[in-house]
């Protein structure tokens, strides 16, 4: 993973959750409850020692991966998938958000649930703040290669960014491209 694909802040902690799968390799790094309590504890979610169910996993798996089908939107330019957000509102409604203002004035968006949902809910409310900023959000994307999907941040002036790592996935995708129009042109 290169530097440059890191996103700012806490908004890394949601980059990170949807590369918890990685569709090139193969690989699943939240494939049982337990994995999945480990991952959110390393991550520093919890506010307490949790203990996955299958259920938890299951809703996790569906919040990651509602969160791809909106990242992926973003780097392909098509409207957000609707049934993502509803995937992030009932995350939401587990997690019990609820407004809280500090001492400062600043307004701050925390869960009231315990556990798995909790844990969630963190990621849900960072989702929250980054949304605020449609900027910095939209800048939040998952690679257009569909072999890959891995989530980056784009760092380019325009957005424009659209493979993760274009000497990879770019190349990649070029390379199919011309490999597809050079077939249409022999078949003509």
């Amino acid at each position: 993973m290169s530097k440059n694909q890191q996103a700012p802040d806490d908004l890394e902690l949601v980059r990170t959750f949807v590369n918890t799968r990685d569709i090139e390799q193969g690989t699943e790094a939240l494939s049982t409850p337990a994995a999945l309590g480990n991952w959110l504890s390393g991550a520093g979610l919890p506010s307490g020692q949790v203990r996955p169910t299958a259920g938890d996993l299951r809703n996790a798996l569906e919040l990651r991966e509602a969160l791809r089908a909106i990242l992926l939107s973003h780097g392909d330019g098509s409207p957000e998938p609707a049934d993502a957000w509803r995937t992030l509102d009932e995350a939401a409604r587990r997690a019990r958000l609820h407004v809280r203002f500090g001492t400062e004035g600043a307004a701050l968006l925390e869960s009231a649930a315990d556990g798995v949902d909790g844990a969630l809910g963190r990621l849900v409310a960072i989702i929250h703040a980054a949304v605020a900023d449609e900027n910095r959000w939209r800048r939040l994307k998952a690679c257009r290669l569909h072999t890959c999907e891995w989530a980056f941040y784009d760092h380019t002036k325009n957005r424009s960014g659209a493979w993760c790592n274009m000497d990879v996935c770019g190349n990649r995708a070029k390379a199919r491209a011309y490999r597809e129009r050079r077939a249409q042109g022999a078949g003509a």
